[in-house]
C-alpha cells in the first residue's frame, strides 16, 4: 500500500522532480537510435501510464511527447534506481527466490537500455505514425462475475493527509463458497491509491463500522481473525487462482475492503469502489489458506518476537530514536499436528511483508525440519525494498506442484529493518504530519508512528 507513495511518484507533486532535457526539436527523419513514438511510448504504455495518464492518480501524464521529453533524464534515473515502476520484491546476496513473479512490473535490461539511449540522444520524437495502438495497461477483467459488492455509501476523500478506510461488505452468503477469482474495481482513480479485500469470517467488522458502513484503519483492519483475498494497485491484474484452487469463504462471512486514498489536498469526487467475485462451481482440489506471521511478543516456546539489538527490558519491540538499520524479527514454528490431526503440506503461492513508515526492508525465510524433494533446507521466500505506499503481494510464477512447500516443524522467520532517522523520507513526512521535528522512539502498534513486523503467506492446501 502506498500512502505517501506518491512521495515516490512525485516531487513534481508526489514523485518526480522536474528535470529538463534539451528542448531542441528532433528530426523525425534522421533519428538513428530509439525514438519516442516507436521505442519509448510502448514501454511507458506497458509500465507507467496506468498511473501517469489523465484522470489517474499520478499528478502528471506520460503520454504526450512534449511532456515526456522534459522528463527524459528523470525517467531514466527513477527506472534505473528501481523507484519506478513501483515493485518491492528484490534479489540480493542473501535472498534469491527460486521462482519469478507473476505480473512483474520491473523493466527489463533491454527496456532500461532503450530509455537511457533515447535520453542520451536528446530524446528524439520520431514519426508519430510509429506510436503504439491501444490503451495504458489497466488490468484484465474477470471471465465471469458472479457477485458484485459496493460500499453502503460513496466516500469523499479530502484533506492533505492520506486516508485508509475500511468498508464492510456483506455478500449475504447462505452457504459456503470457494472464490476462484476476484477483482477490485476502483471508482475514482484520481484518489484511489490501492485497495485490499479481506474475509471476515466472524463478522467482527460490523462492530467497528459507523452508520455509513465504514471505519478508519491505518495499520491493519483491526480484526482478530481474517484472511487475505485480493489486492489492487493501478494497473494490477485480478486475483485468479488455478482452475483447481479457490479461497474458502464460510456462509455468513463479511468482507472488508480497505481502501487507501490519496486526496492531495483537494476535495475529490465521490469514490464507490466495487469488488467483483467469481465462484468455483464445485469444491476444488486445493483451498487457499491465509498464514500470517505476526506475534509481536516473545512466547514460551521460543517463537514470536526474537531478541533485538536495542532491547532494554528483556525481549521487546523497540526502535530507538535515531536508530538506522535496526532489525526486529518474529518467528513461527509450524505445528506438526492440530486437534490430533497432522498438519497438511502447504504450497506457498504468494507472500508479502507489512510495516509502516519507519520500515525499509523486509525478508521472509523458511528453515525446514527436513529438506524434501526440490525444497532446500533453508530458503528465502521474499525480500522487499519496503515502501508503505506501494504495498503489494507477490505471487510465484510456477505450477502448484512446484511451489515452495511448508510442513509441520518448519520455522518461518520474518526480519524487518527500520530507519528511524531523518534520512528516511517517509518518516520525515510522517513526523511533519504529526507536527514533530525529530524522530521518536517507536514501539509496536497500529498508529502512524507505531510499527509492525508482519509476514503474510498465502498457501494452497489439498481439500
Amino acid at each position: 500500500m502506498r500512502t505517501i507513495a506518491l512521495t515516490a511518484i512525485a516531487i513534481v507533486s508526489t514523485a518526480l522532480p522536474l528535470l529538463g532535457c534539451s528542448s531542441e526539436p528532433s528530426d523525425a527523419g534522421t533519428a538513428a537510435g530509439p525514438t519516442f513514438h516507436k521505442d519509448v511510448a510502448p514501454i511507458l504504455q506497458k509500465h507507467c501510464q496506468s498511473c501517469h495518464s489523465p484522470g489517474q492518480i499520478a499528478s502528471f501524464s506520460l503520454i504526450e511527447y512534449a511532456q515526456v521529453k522534459n522528463l527524459a533524464e528523470l525517467i531514466v534515473m527513477r527506472t534505473q534506481d528501481g523507484t519506478m515502476p513501483p515493485w518491492g520484491a528484490i534479489n540480493t546476496d542473501e535472498c534469491e527466490p527460486r521462482f519469478g513473479w507473476q505480473h512483474d512490473s520491473r523493466l527489463s535490461d533491454a527496456e532500461l537500455a532503450t530509455l537511457e539511449a533515447w535520453a542520451n540522444a536528446g530524446a528524439p520524437e520520431g514519426d508519430p505514425k510509429d506510436a503504439p495502438a491501444g490503451e495504458p495497461t489497466k488490468g484484465a477483467d474477470l471471465t465471469r462475475v458472479d457477485l458484485t459488492l459496493q460500499p453502503q455509501k460513496p466516500f469523499v476523500a479530502s484533506g492533505e493527509q492520506d486516508q485508509l478506510i475500511c468498508f464492510v461488505l456483506d455478500p449475504q452468503l447462505s452457504q459456503d463458497v470457494y472464490v476462484s477469482a476476484s477483482k477490485i474495481v476502483p471508482g475514482n482513480l484520481k484518489v484511489a491509491h490501492h485497495g485490499v479485500v479481506f474475509v471476515d469470517p466472524d463478522g467482527e467488522s460490523l462492530a467497528l463500522a459507523n452508520a455509513d458502513g465504514y471505519y478508519e484503519c491505518f495499520g491493519s483492519i483491526g480484526l482478530k481473525k481474517s484472511a487475505f483475498l485480493t489486492p489492487w494497485v493501478p494497473g494490477a491484474q485480478p486475483t485468479v487462482f488455478p482452475s483447481n484452487a479457490g479461497a474458502f469463504v464460510r456462509a455468513g462471512s463479511k468482507l472488508v475492503l480497505q481502501m487507501h486514498y490519496h486526496p492531495a489536498g483537494a476535495t475529490a469526487d465521490p469514490d464507490s469502489t466495487k469488488v467483483e467475485l467469481q465462484f468455483h462451481p464445485a469444491v476444488p482440489e486445493y483451498r487457499a489458506e491465509f498464514l500470517p506471521v505476526a506475534v509481536p511478543v516473545p512466547l514460551p516456546s521460543g517463537d514470536g518476537l526474537q531478541p533485538g539489538p536495542d532491547d532494554a527490558n528483556g525481549i521487546e519491540f523497540r526502535i530507538p530514536a535515531g536508530a538506522k538499520a535496526h532489525t526486529e524479527m518474529v518467528r513461527m514454528t509450524l505445528p506438526t499436528e492440530v486437534g490430533g490431526q497432522p498438519v497438511p503440506e502447504m504450497k506457498v503461492y504468494s507472500v508479502m511483508n507489512h510495516m509502516h513508515y519507519v520500515g525499509v526492508d523486509g525478508k521472509i525465510t523458511v528453515r525446514r525440519a527436513a529438506a524434501q524433494g526440490s525444497d532446500p533446507a533453508n530458503e528465502c521466500l521474499l525480500q522487499t525494498k519496503w515502501d508503505f505506499n506501494w504495498q503489494q503481494t507477490y505471487t510465484y510464477d510456477a505450477p502448484i506442484e512446484d511451489l515452495p512447500t511448508l510442513r509441520g516443524g518448519d520455522i518461518i522467520d520474518v526480519r524487518c529493518t527500520y530507519d528511524n532517522t531523518l534520512e528516511n523520507p517517509f518518516l520525515k513526512r510522517a513526523l511533519i504530519e504529526q507536527h514533530l521535528t525529530s524522530p521518536q522512539e517507536v514501539t509496536y502498534g497500529e498508529t502512524t508512528l507505531d510499527e509492525m513486523c508482519v509476514g503474510i503467506l498465502n498457501t494452497f492446501v489439498k481439500n
